[in-house]
């Protein structure tokens, strides 16, 4: 008898083991095979359930049945959609539940089409029902010229046979285009198909693909690549050290360390092209935010249609299609956020990951992983090499690099054009304060804004955060107004004179009075990119050199939801002669425009004042990476950063481009704190909306982790105490967390898995688990 091991798709610890069904010797009541990575429909306690099978073997052979009498077994009822994954996938899906203590189903979720799994889903009567997928192919119908039309001459009156018969002789046509142009065409069509004149296909369409990327699924030709510049000593050492990881079929890393325009896509671009070379595939990511067409149309215009792209400001039927094409074997690059690490891309044997410093390569749902640690992993299993690319790489991955044989980092000091790195100039803003100037701008950034546009060229303005202004303060009683359902004071909007809480959307009208008082000296502290922009442009039109006729672009949150707006932006500021793109730090990296000349950061110790290990870190990679932006091509850039803490050290360094000087200042620091790279942590968090019941069960659950601790690790391993996390409410819930620390080459899920494995769910309070956080907010 064939036993299948099945994940249910129903996301709790609860049910978080495989379930053993047997597999019917007919196939079950469907025509589908029931094989490793499909949906099969499964008997559950009184109904019916979704489950993805993880393996399948011989009751003989079974070594998970654990005394289970097979002939006692459920058995499958079908399948319900072809395989998603396989045995590697399967085997990722477990080392990813155990590694980050997170429920299997979720993990198996990772590898499944974004809207293309069918789902069991309850009427109102009870009932339980299959949903098909919300998304699935879709074909067109086209047109072709057939073997009679250069004969074929129409009847007199055949008017729409004699225009649909003349468009084909420029061409094939969709049904849709043709019906567009004539009115109702399927008569006419079926009448000429009957005389041979035409015949009609149907074809797979790609969504948001040009053309529906007809001819994507049965191969192209006549792609001509974008030619390859040739490379400096620097970019060929770092090509080298890939091409030699790659062949020896390691898992090992490469870490390319190059400063911002030293070439590092170029280096990606020649290594995937060795991979292809060598029969393998490659996989991209870059981080969400740096997904820019920009960005797209190099590895398309180097790789041509064998590129597949996946990320979140794609439609879900544009993303299925991109999966699907993907799985079809057809696409040999995959370029994506960090999720493209899980599309089905067979024999791959290079991934790469950009901008590797980007806190969003972590995951912040369950499970909760790092794309970082994930590549690593498929890697040595593949036999493929990873390729850390960054001008500011992670303080774990530098530490990976001096202490790991299998890590190694090559330097680009120098930008690939031989153009000097911009210089850098801090200004203090509490000098310019305490001179009299309550402008945001200083007196140095509206000289350079003045001297760089009255010439026709480029700025960029960079804000980290946004809203019009950070909050309102009562200037009689110190009233701020806050949301109700998180621990944040709501943030300022001019348009629509609102109050926002940018964590769970609550909006309300900004009071003309203080609620508490009825002052009406209600005053606006902090600045966010609309206060920025509306006070820009009074500087700008007060400029005579200048004037109201110069575009700002600003770039945020708000300004780039839309589908399409972030490119729309982008194309607006590449167009103008002189303009000024303001954003948040979505404009910090990836953007390479020739005639940027100026670099500003209006406030670069936002990040400082957070309670953040990392805060210093972050600080750092953002002003060093932001600056870059600027002198990329002949123009010389220059960078102004505008601060109150000038002596702080991540701005001192950044500022004179020496990482050294920070690591001597920050490294100390988080060996006598006890933090990455020195230790290994767990994040536990709790939540809800009873305060007693969330405190009670972290304290009882700092027990339990103390003693998990106590009889697993020894010396370095540690539990600090339940506290209220920094954000101690969100969205009408109340926040809890515990910590636990490990040494860094120790395994800290494997001491905590078992606890949070037979730990029951609490029906007020929930539970999860952050392994290697990347932040403890």
């Amino acid at each position: 008898m064939k036993l299948a091991s099945v994940i249910l798709d129903i996301p709790t610890q609860a049910l978080d083991a495989p379930y053993t069904y047997a597999v019917p010797e007919d196939g079950g009541e469907g025509d589908a095979p029931i094989e490793v990575g499909c949906a099969v429909l499964v008997p559950f306690g009184g109904r019916r359930a979704v489950g993805f099978v993880i393996e399948l073997a011989q009751d003989d052979e079974c070594d998970w049945l654990d005394g289970i009498d097979p002939a006692k077994l459920k058995g499958i009822v079908r399948a319900v959609s072809r395989p998603y994954f396989d045995e590697e996938g399967a085997a990722c899906a477990r080392w990813l539940s155990e590694r980050y203590i997170a429920p299997l189903s979720s993990c198996v979720r990772l590898f499944t089409p974004p809207g293309g799994v069918p789902r069991m889903v309850r009427s109102r009567e009870g009932r339980w029902r299959l949903e098909e997928p919300a998304v699935g192919e879709v074909d067109d119908r086209w047109v072709v010229p057939g073997p009679a039309l250069a004969a074929f001459e129409p009847r007199g009156n055949a008017v729409k046979q004699a225009s649909i018969a003349e468009a084909l002789r420029a061409g094939e046509l969709r049904v849709a285009e043709l019906a567009a142009e004539f009115g109702a065409v399927s008569d006419a069509v079926r009448a000429l198909e009957r005389k041979g004149v035409v015949r009609v296909e149907r074809r797979r369409r790609l969504r948001g693909v040009p053309g529906g990327g007809r001819g994507r699924f049965e191969g192209g030709g006549g792609f001509s690549p974008s030619p390859k510049p040739p490379l400096t000593a620097g970019q060929a050492a770092a090509l080298a050290a890939i091409d030699a990881a790659r062949e020896r079929a390691a898992g090992e890393v490469v870490v390319v360390d190059g400063v911002t325009g030293s070439g590092k896509t170029e280096v990606y671009l020649q290594a995937i092209e060795g991979a292809l070379s060598a029969g393998r595939t490659a996989c991209v990511l870059v981080p969400e935010i740096s997904l820019t067409p920009q960005t797209v149309g190099r590895f398309r215009g180097r790789f041509g249609d064998t590129v597949a792209v996946m990320h979140s400001r794609m439609s879900q039927g544009e993303r299925f299609d991109q999966w699907d094409f993907i799985r079809s074997g057809q696409a040999r690059v995959v370029v994506g956020a960090r999720s493209a690490l899980f599309t089905p891309l067979a024999n791959v044997g290079l991934i790469v990951i950009d901008e590797e410093h980007e806190g969003s390569y972590k995951q912040d749902s369950a499970p909760r992983y790092h794309a970082r640690d994930v590549a690593v992993w498929m890697a040595r299993r593949a036999g493929a090499a990873v390729v850390l690319g960054s001008a500011t790489p992670s303080i774990e991955t530098l530490h990976a690099c001096a202490k790991d044989a299998a890590w190694h980092r090559v330097e680009l000091p120098e930008r690939a054009n031989g153009r000097p790195l911009p210089e850098v100039r801090v200004v203090d803003m509490a000098k310019e304060f305490s001179g009299g100037s309550r402008s945001m701008f200083s007196g140095a950034l509206s000289r350079a804004l003045a001297e760089e546009l009255s010439a026709g060229r480029k700025a960029v303005l960079l804000l980290n955060q946004r809203g019009f202004a950070k909050f309102l303060l009562c200037r009689e009683c110190g009233f701020v107004p806050e949301c109700p359902s998180c621990s944040t004071s709501l943030t300022f909007h001019e348009r629509g004179n609102l109050l926002v809480c940018h964590h769970c959307g609550h909006r309300v009208p900004a009071p003309p009075t203080c609620p508490e008082c009825g002052s009406p000296y209600l005053k606006k502290f902090g600045a966010g990119t609309q206060r920025v922009e509306a006070d820009l442009r009074v500087l700008l039109d007060a400029m005579p050199s200048v004037g109201p006729d110069v575009p700002i672009v600003r770039m945020d949150a708000d300004t780039t939801s839309a589908k399409g707006a972030h490119q729309r932006l982008l194309e607006t500021f590449a167009e103008a002669d002189a303009a000024v793109l303001l954003g948040t730090q979505m404009i910090a990296k990836g953007l390479d425009f020739e005639d940027v000349t100026l670099v500003g950061v209006i406030n670069a110790d936002t990040m400082l004042k957070l309670p953040d290990y990392r805060a210093a870190e972050r600080t750092f990679a953002l002003v060093e990476q932001v600056a870059g932006r600027a002198g990329r091509a002949a123009l010389p850039g220059r960078v102004l950063v505008q601060t109150y803490e000038a002596a702080a050290a991540p701005i001192r360094a950044a500022a004179a481009h020496d990482r050294a000087l920070f690591l001597r200042d920050e490294l100390p620091k988080r060996r006598l704190l006890g933090y990455p790279p020195y230790v290994r942590m767990a994040n536990v968090l709790l939540w809800g909306t009873d305060e007693p019941a969330v405190r009670a069960a972290a304290l009882e659950l700092q027990r339990d982790l103390e003693r998990a601790v106590r009889d697993f690790g020894g010396d370095g391993w540690s539990v600090l105490p339940a506290v209220p996390c920094a954000l101690a409410k969100l969205r009408g819930t109340y926040r809890w967390h515990v910590v636990a620390k490990c040494p860094s080459d120790a395994d800290l899920s494997r001491a905590l898995l078992p606890l949070f494995r037979r730990r029951k769910p609490d029906k007020l309070v929930n539970v999860a688990v952050d392994v290697d956080p990347d932040d403890l907010l």
